[in-house]
């Protein structure tokens, strides 16, 4: 067995597309983490660019290679997953080449997938030595619309192939309960079989107090004049989340209106930045101008924004930094999550982690990460209904004593170090099987 040292060992990770949302952040810190526990780690992907990436991809201590570039991403704006999955196993063969040209010394012993299972089969034929750790954050065949026969046609056999190339793996892990329900009813032949994923949830730094002090006296001076001036003007809400429909973030548009209108304030008001008290939205998240979902929807939310008279007290910041990310979280009263059924959702503990409670739909992760009543609020998805939880946290005292709550539970629960030291466990026991226990086996470890 290849190892950097005593215990570590050698391990590789295969991702599509290493930018800058929830997903690459799971990668980013479990390949941070097992490099802190002492293994060799490498990140391959089809798709990386430093000037938009997380910070660690640089700094975290495992290398970074792509490969599959060339392959577009789509054609014409279609066949996105069969793109990726091409790419993916582009990556995978390169993986396999590498490992060729470097001998017995370069081999791998655990190989991550996660998104697009089609490179396990792959790995498994071409490097048959490694064990291989598909890492599920939610089916793929439940995110896209079958609108046409077109359309499923074209999906049917991708969905096939993901549910037996998922299989395949040695272990799998999903990243919370509700995942693992939607799991067994979504892979009906795995668990006909006996599969049942672990579950491993995701994680965040728990950045120090003395970080969360400087960020805050920090807002006037690093950001942008413009904006600061906006935050200064109310109670600042803050929304998180990709430019991508199915994150629902007009939920949090029509649930500042709808706070507005309980507070009396007109729509002629609402456009003047000047008053101190009206509630205001900042409205940031990852951004990529190569995908038309993330433009067009960008420009339905900045639409509905100007048709709801809130142009006043609305801001939009795509694509920002880690940086602006920790102001803007040191300078809001709470966190607007605004999608339903999400699998888990990383955002909510990066708000609670800051000391700002969540405000957030009561379906999927977030139940198991948000504690009702006092890290944050579960609500239905209505405007009403988060209209309500936002003008409880209009009170200082009451956002405040949240906060301190919801970072305490955080710490305890979610941490990158206890992240970490779980997966550890998990790719050691699984480098550890037998060959002849492996074939045809995908493991939960309670």
């Amino acid at each position: 067995m290849a190892a950097t040292n005593k215990n570590g060992l050698r391990i590789a990770f295969i991702h599509p597309d290493l930018g800058l949302g929830g997903a690459e952040r799971l990668v980013v810190d479990a390949a941070t983490e097992l490099v802190r526990c002492g293994h060799h780690v490498d990140m391959y992907t089809a798709y990386y660019d430093p000037n938009r990436c997380f910070e660690e991809t640089k700094t975290g201590g495992f290398a970074v290679y792509t490969a599959g570039t060339w392959f577009p991403r789509h054609v014409f704006g279609r066949m996105l997953a069969l793109c990726a999955y091409v790419r993916c196993v582009l990556v995978a063969i390169f993986i396999a080449w590498r490992r060729f040209l470097g001998g017995p010394k370069s081999a791998y012993d655990v190989i991550i997938a996660d998104q697009v299972a089609v490179v396990v089969p792959v790995v498994k034929l071409l490097m048959p030595r490694a064990k291989t750790l598909f890492y599920c954050h939610f089916p793929d065949l439940l995110l896209t619309k079958r609108e046409s026969t077109l359309k499923k046609i074209y999906r049917a056999p991708l969905d096939y192939l993901e549910e037996i190339t998922t299989g395949a793996a040695d272990l799998i892990l999903v990243n919370s309960n509700y995942t693992r329900g939607v799991f067994a009813q979504t892979f009906r032949r795995l668990a006909a079989r006996g599969v049942q994923p672990g579950v491993l949830y995701p994680a965040v730094p728990i950045p120090p107090e003395s970080e969360l002090r400087d960020a805050k006296a920090s807002l006037r001076s690093e950001m942008d004049p413009e904006l600061a001036q906006f935050i200064d003007g109310g109670t600042l809400f803050l929304s998180i989340n990709r430019f991508e429909r199915k994150k629902g973030i007009s939920l949090a548009l029509e649930a500042l209106y709808e706070l507005r209108l309980r507070q009396g304030v007109s729509e002629v008001a609402a456009d003047d930045v000047a008053d101190a008290e009206q509630p205001r939205l900042v409205v940031a998240g990852g951004y990529d101008p190569r995908l038309p979902e993330n433009v067009e929807y960008l420009r339905e939310l900045r639409e509905a924004t100007s048709q709801l008279g809130l142009q006043g007290s609305v801001r939009f910041v795509p694509s920002f930094t880690d940086r602006q990310r920790t102001l803007l979280l040191a300078a809001c009263r709470a966190v607007l999550y605004t999608p339903q059924h999400e699998h888990f959702g990383i955002v909510p503990l990066e708000a609670m982690a800051a000391g700002r409670p969540v405000v957030a739909c009561n379906s999927g992760g977030p139940t198991e990460s948000v504690t009702h009543g006092s890290a944050g609020f579960l609500c239905e998805p209505t405007a009403a209904a988060f209209a309500t939880a936002m003008d409880d946290l209009i009170n200082a005292e009451t956002a405040a004593a949240m906060g301190v709550t919801a970072r305490a539970h955080v710490e305890a629960m979610f941490s990158r170090r206890a992240f970490g030291y779980a997966l550890d466990s998990y790719v050691h026991g699984l480098a550890a099987r037998a060959p002849q226990a492996d074939e045809g086996v995908s493991a939960a470890k309670e």
